[in-house]
This record gives structure tokens, C-alpha cells and sequence, in this order.
């Protein structure tokens, strides 16, 4: 209708909607012809209920700090610490895939001899004994090698 030289006045009131949206719809052709129609174009969404640097702060605070009489974060404690509700620190640390309960670094044992069995260990694995094999096994806190009762169980 736009090409036969209609106005967008003329062109709302033929398709029975308002005038700023005919020039809009021609503005979009304009700008990016019938690909630009084909589909809705990008809006700009809900303003973000928390800021950016709240975000953050979150984030800084879980990978870098300790709360006060505990190990790690819960996300009670982060919520109480930073002004948020648990459900939003939750959300942030799934986004960001925090897991403060996991602990994923080596623990040294306070084993007064640690150093020189670590030493010898690593030893045999660096240079194994001549006509020898290195075995390993790894230990499983609180889980017992027991012979299974149902076999048909893994």
C-alpha cells in the first residue's frame, strides 16, 4: 500500500489500526525489507529487578569469602549477608553455576609424615621398579566394599 503512494494515515485506516503503527511496520521494511517483517522485532525487556553490581557482590562473596561460624554459603546466609531474598541468591549462583557446598580443591592430610609419604608415592609412579607393577587404590570415605546381597542391583 506504502508503494501505491499511500500515506500511513490512509494505509491505518484501510487495515483498521493506528497511524504510528502503519509507520512503524514501513520503517521496519525500510530498514531491513520483508526479513525484517517476518518476525517480531527485538524489545527491550523487563528492567532487571536487582542491579549489576549486586549481581557482584554475590558472586564475589561466594567465591571469596567465608561466612562467619561456617564452612560455606548457604543460600540463607547469602541472603541475610546481601539484602536478598534466598530464592534471587539461588538464581544467581545457578546462572553462574556456583556450588559453594562442593568442595572441588585437593585436601592435605595433617598427617605428621604427609610430605614424605606423598614423596615416595609419587615416586613410584615417576620411576616404577624394574619388573614391577604400581597398583592404586583410591579411598571412598563412608562407603564399605561389602559383597552385594541382591545381584541384580548395581
Amino acid at each position: 500500500m506504502a508503494a501505491t503512494g499511500l500515506q500511513d494515515r490512509e494505509i491505518a485506516a484501510t487495515l483498521k489500526i493506528t497511524p504510528e503503527k502503519a509507520a512503524r511496520w514501513r520503517n521496519r521494511f525500510l530498514d531491513g525489507g520483508v526479513a525484517a517483517l517476518e518476525k517480531d522485532a527485538q524489545r527491550p525487556g523487563r528492567t532487571p529487578a536487582i542491579t549489576a553490581k549486586k549481581v557482584r557482590e554475590v558472586i564475589r562473596r561466594t567465591t571469596q569469602e567465608k561466612p562467619d561460624n561456617a564452612t560455606h554459603w548457604s543460600t540463607r546466609t547469602m541472603a541475610k549477608a546481601v539484602g536478598l531474598s534466598e530464592k534471587r541468591v539461588r538464581r544467581i549462583w545457578h546462572k553462574h553455576g556456583l556450588k559453594p557446598h562442593l568442595a572441588r580443591t585437593f585436601k592435605v592430610s595433617n598427617d605428621a609424615r604427609f610430605a614424605e609419604k606423598l614423596e615416595a608415592i609419587i615416586g613410584l609412579y615417576l620411576n616404577p621398579p624394574e619388573h614391577a607393577g604400581v597398583l592404586r587404590a583410591d579411598e571412598k570415605s563412608q562407603i564399605q566394599a561389602l559383597d552385594r546381597t541382591n545381584l541384580d542391583c548395581p
